[in-house]
């Protein structure tokens, strides 16, 4: 590696690294980029699904430009029973519009994209290298050691995932409890286009983001994803690590399996090869577990402070990588313009977050991630949706029973009263 001394260091070349990069490049400032991966997005894992706004603030004509899938204009919500499924659909013109576009997406595809953005603008990418350690002087962090070398710079910014063992390293962040992190387990599962527009009834080019709570992950607190992509699906389940075990104790591959296999996903998939399989640690802990974003010398981003939110009816995180690392980028030019790259030289990249969505939507949603660890959502409830609607559309001449006396049957056998009227306060509470 050269000794250069460079303007900032970013550690990771996903999404809120490259953000940063491009950011940085475009405004003339020196910027290298290390990612561990043989390329950007070799080794990203996730749903496959972006809110596009931020990435529109980042670079206007990304649409004609970005690798994107299918444009997201149906949502659905699943609650999975044993041997029926509950479907809540959602669609609107309105979800076409570039306001409130979202796509889904290949990372290994994206990822790379805007990596060539930001080389293009002028950043390095150094792929294929670890960085073990962060260099410092009199507790302010001045460059990194990576592969046995020194490399300096005035500014290090940490987006390298989940575990960012670098912010630990230097007391930013602290260890990961089980309960503030999921396993995710994916598969993309190749299907011709025309096939995958007919089964989810989209035209061309439109797609389908679902969720999935019940059956597939056994009762433990945990659900599926699935989004179609142009010639693929992504389909796959998320767990919290600290309830694996819970209810049926399932094993997290299984979880996946059982998912394919049930009456609702089995026939959509019927046909499809096999084109990826991996696992991926996801933060689920919301804004209570944002470590502390800035010190002398060093910015953290993306999912490395944690920006990520599981709502139940979505799962954002690439929106909330591109913004911090775009406002990462902004803080370390102004604080190159004062030279200064103290802790008090860069706050202003927490000024810039918390007057950003990304802040006002984590302190919006701080309760969501208790009320998502509530056991109910992933076993009560789906049972009791699936024999509720059952009792509607099951006809076999017997006779008709009054609606509120068997709704109240059915409640009574699956979950009390009181509790499911805490769960419903507590779910109104969240948001």
């Amino acid at each position: 590696m050269s000794e250069e001394k460079f303007d900032a260091i970013i550690v990771g070349g996903g999404l809120a690294g490259s953000a940063a990069a491009y950011t940085l490049a475009k405004a003339g400032l020196e910027v290298a980029v290390i990612e561990r991966g043989t390329s950007c997005g070799s080794k990203n894992v996730t749903g496959g699904r972006i809110y596009a706004h931020s990435l529109a603030k980042l670079i206007p004509d990304y649409a004609e430009t970005a690798p994107l899938e299918r444009k997201i204009v149906k949502e659905r919500i699943v609650l999975m029973g044993g041997t029926g499924s509950t479907t809540i659909e959602y669609g609107d013109e309105g979800l076409k519009e570039p306001a409130y576009a979202s796509y889904s997406v290949l990372r290994a595809k994206l990822d790379a994209w805007l990596a060539e953005k930001a080389e293009e603008a002028g950043a390095l990418y150094i792929t294929g290298i670890r960085v073990d350690e962060l260099l410092q002087e009199n507790g302010k962090v001045t460059g990194v050691v990576a592969d046995g070398d020194s490399l300096n710079a005035d500014v290090v910014l940490l987006a390298d995932g989940v575990h960012s063992l670098l912010a630990q390293q230097i007391g930013l962040k602290k260890d990961l409890t089980p309960h503030q992190v999921g396993v995710g387990v994916k598969e993309v599962i190749g299907l011709d286009e025309k096939t995958i527009s007919d089964r989810f009834g989209v035209l061309p080019g439109e797609g389908v983001a679902c969720l999935i709570a019940g059956h597939a992950t056994g009762g433990a607190v945990g659900g599926g994803i699935l989004y179609t992509n142009k010639n693929s699906i992504s389909l796959g389940t998320v767990v919290s690590i600290g309830h694996i075990g819970d209810g049926e104790g399932l094993k997290v591959p299984d979880m996946v399996e059982r998912l394919k296999e049930s009456p609702l996903i089995a026939p959509l998939i019927a046909g499809g090869e096999l084109l990826e399989y991996s696992a991926h640690l996801v933060p689920e802990g919301g804004i209570s577990m944002t470590p502390q974003l800035v010190g002398d010398g060093v910015l953290i981003a993306g999912d490395a402070a944690g920006f990520v939110m599981n709502l139940g009816f979505t799962f954002r995180g690439m929106d909330l990588a591109i913004e911090s690392g775009r406002l990462a980028g902004e803080a370390i030019i102004k604080a190159k313009e004062k030279s200064d790259f103290s802790s008090s030289g860069l706050s202003e990249y927490r000024s810039l977050l918390d007057n950003s969505f990304i802040m006002r939507d984590l302190k919006h949603f701080r309760k969501m991630p208790d009320f998502m660890e509530s056991s109910q959502i992933y076993k009560e409830i789906p049972e009791i949706a699936g024999e509720v609607f059952g009792s509607l559309f099951k006809i076999d001449g017997s006779a008709p029973k009054k609606m509120l006396k068997n709704v109240n049957s059915i409640l009574k056998r699956n979950i009390k009263l009181t509790t499911l009227i805490k769960l419903a306060t507590k779910a109104m509470g969240a948001m």
